[in-house]
């Protein structure tokens, strides 16, 4: 399989896995001999970076919380800016947050934790219709409202893949 880095993984309506149900998650990574890694889109936590990276603060992204990036080691943060060159999306690079910001005056995004697949895993869960693999656009990174992330993707999609982003939450309640 071709690497997907760089792409955009959409849960299907029918991912009911908690840590990823109507998640978007930009892969930063992926090979078919080390797995894949990416970083979940749109899930803000209520928690800020005032007293972990306080010199980043002035620079987040509206909202300006840290996002659960997903549940592999929650405990490292992952920052992801925006007017940045050499980057599998356009403009949007990983940075690095153990250092100061320097001459990054762009939007940043933290996130803590990361996604993580073994090999073979992510191409799986792929077969068995888990994801939809979307073309990323920095839009979807920065988005000022997370919530609407998942159904915004879904809907610029081609053909009835769009009809998926208006399924309900719950189809017994429609």
């Amino acid at each position: 399989m071709e690497s997907l880095s760089g792409a955009l993984l959409v849960a299907s309506p029918h991912l009911l896995d908690p840590n990823f149900a109507r998640s978007v998650v930009l892969l930063l990574e992926h090979s078919a001999e080390d797995g894949a890694l990416g970083i979940i889109l749109n899930r803000p936590s209520t928690s800020g970076l005032d007293e972990e990276l306080p010199e980043w603060v002035h620079l987040l992204a509206e909202p300006t919380v840290v996002f659960i990036g997903g549940p592999v080691q929650p405990q490292v943060a992952v920052g992801l800016a925006d007017g940045l060159s050499g980057s599998a999306v356009d403009g949007v690079g990983v940075v690095d947050l153990s250092a100061p910001p320097g001459e990054i005056d762009a939007p940043v995004r933290v996130y803590a934790g990361y996604a993580g697949w073994s090999p073979g895993q992510l191409e799986a869960e792929l077969r068995e219709g888990g994801w939809i693999v979307a073309p990323a656009e920095p839009a979807d990174i920065f988005a000022t409202d997370p919530d609407a992330v998942w159904s915004a993707v879904l809907r610029r999609q081609p053909g009835p893949t769009a009809l998926l982003a208006t399924f309900p939450v719950d189809p017994e309640m429609n």
